[in-house]
């Protein structure tokens, strides 16, 4: 990890093309401004853990779906090889 100390108005570049603008301090809190290209996506922590969660979520609930058509397929199978 780079740990950097930075005034209101520095600037922190990241590669050729982002951005990171330090533009206030307020008590404790650091109010921070992103300059990237658009294809970027730049999010919070908190909304990247949820989205990523979510995502989670979906491809076990499709699992779980794939599964249940399998076996309804595998019935009927077996029920037409036993006509």
């Amino acid at each position: 990890m780079l740990v950097l100390k930075r005034k209101v108005g520095e600037v922190v570049r990241i590669a050729n093309d982002i951005e990171v603008h330090v533009l206030a301090v307020e008590g404790d809190t650091i109010k921070l401004g992103f300059e990237a290209p658009k294809h970027i996506q730049i999010l919070r922590s908190e909304v990247y853990d949820a989205i990523k969660a979510e995502n989670v979520q979906s491809v076990i609930s499709s699992d779980q779906g794939t599964k249940g058509i399998l076996k309804q397929l595998m019935k009927r199978s077996l029920r037409n090889d036993n006509s």
